[in-house]
């Protein structure tokens, strides 16, 4: 049986969203602020999107950090700095959360970007586990 290989179409892109990827209550996640910038739109309006439709994401879709996961997301990211002082926390969305986004998001470049994030979180499950990660599963 033949490996089945993924194609990042802009491994620039790839790299970059596999560089948000972050785990969080032991999920592999993208933070609000993140995909609002890969997807061109602000922060305020992609999660103006998600209350609209809330229907579309259960909680293992998305969810919404407590104060001390988003603490501990700005101790770990610098890029999440501006969060130290937010008076709301942010959301994080699993894959299935990623695709449901480009759905509501409606856009060309939304589809497209939704893509290159499953891909993404494809190249992460494919990604070879180190000998630590491999001594912790068992």
């Amino acid at each position: 049986m033949k490996k089945q290989e993924v194609v990042v179409s802009n491994p620039l892109t790839g790299a970059k969203i596999v560089s948000k990827i972050v785990v969080i209550r032991d999920v592999q996640v993208m933070i609000d602020r993140d995909l609002a910038e890969l997807y061109g739109v602000e922060t305020k309006v992609l999660n103006q999107t998600v209350k609209r439709n809330a229907e579309r994401f259960p909680d293992y879709f998305c969810f919404q950090l407590d104060k001390e996961e988003s603490l501990e997301l700005v101790t770990n990211c610098d890029r999440f700095n501006i969060l130290k002082h937010s008076s709301s926390n942010p959301y994080a969305f699993t894959e299935q959360g990623v695709a449901m986004l480009s759905a509501v998001l409606r856009s060309e470049r939304a589809v497209k970007v939704s893509i290159e994030i499953m891909n993404a979180f494809v190249q992460m499950l494919l990604k070879p586990r180190s000998k630590q990660d491999l001594l912790n599963m068992s």
